[in-house]
């Protein structure tokens, strides 16, 4: 058993150079935090190289692509009470984690903390920064921070029970924007999501094209809304997809795959309670 307070949990796929990097700063960040690493079924030899030059790095090896779900894998692998998420092109500034321990110790409501993520090797503030950090929802008394209903996959650690608490990433959702759901079932069970900026990540993503990306986050959206927002304002969304999928290819992905998984969406509704849902809309209200 680790007796450490934060774990780092990876998901990756099909990236072993990049991987490779990010866990060399991992493995060297002052909290020596216990790094495990889901692979989803990659097929360049990321396992391979992974126990050679990484052997004190656990490894859960999933037999098929499992998108988001694969960081729920490597969550319950890990034994700390805190787990920050990487992905295989991120990682933590040092005494981040330590910081984010603290804060998780100091607050039991504490479920989620959203850090500042800085970008590339020039350390360039991701535009979301200033967008938590102005979060309307403002601050609470038992709480660090400012409280949001969203936050970077790549740039988060959870409070593990709560995590399991809310049943990890949706599995409906895959990837892409699959953060809001996550953050919404936290805090629909009474957990706290907040945005510290003085809790610091390191992302540096590829510059080459994602194609796929703009379809899977706008389908999210859509699947998100059905499971959990009210029925007028799924309908709106579904309606605003569908008018975007007649003059763009990625809508008309979008709405297909939405279509798709509608069934099952439906199937696993939860709508928000009350005060969650007036949040929401407010957030929604004041976006940029």
């Amino acid at each position: 058993m680790s007796t450490a307070r934060v774990g780092v949990a990876i998901a990756t796929r099909n990236r072993s150079d990049r991987l490779a990097v990010t866990l060399r700063h991992l493995l060297d960040l002052p909290e020596r935090p216990p790094v495990v690493v889901a692979d989803n079924a990659s097929t360049d030899g990321t396992r391979a190289r992974l126990a050679r030059e990484f052997p004190q790095v656990k490894v859960v090896a999933l037999p098929s692509n499992r998108g988001a779900l694969a960081r729920t894998h490597a969550v319950r692998a890990l034994d700390t009470p805190y787990v920050a998420f990487s992905d295989d092109d991120s990682w933590w500034a040092p005494g981040s984690l330590a910081r984010a321990a603290g804060y998780f110790d100091a607050h039991p409501r504490l479920g989620l903390l959203s850090a500042r993520t800085l970008v590339g090797p020039e350390e360039t503030p991701d535009p979301l920064n200033d967008v938590l950090a102005s979060s309307p929802l403002g601050p609470a008394a038992d709480l660090p921070g400012t409280q949001v209903l969203g936050f970077l996959g790549c740039a988060a650690v959870v409070r593990r029970a709560a995590y399991l608490d809310a049943g990890g990433y949706h599995h409906l959702l895959f990837i892409g924007g699959e953060e809001t759901c996550l953050a919404y079932d936290l805090a629909a069970r009474g957990w706290g999501v907040v945005h510290c900026p003085d809790v610091t990540a390191h992302h540096h993503p590829s510059t080459g094209p994602r194609p796929e990306r703009p379809a899977m986050v706008r389908r999210n959206e859509v699947l998100t809304a059905w499971l959990r927002r009210p029925v007028p304002h799924a309908v709106a969304r579904t309606c605003r997809l569908a008018a975007e999928a007649r003059r763009e290819v990625p809508a008309r992905r979008a709405l297909r795959e939405a279509v798709t998984r509608l069934p099952a969406a439906l199937h696993a509704r939860s709508p928000l309670p009350p005060h969650l849902e007036r949040a929401a809309r407010l957030l929604e209200e004041t976006s940029p």
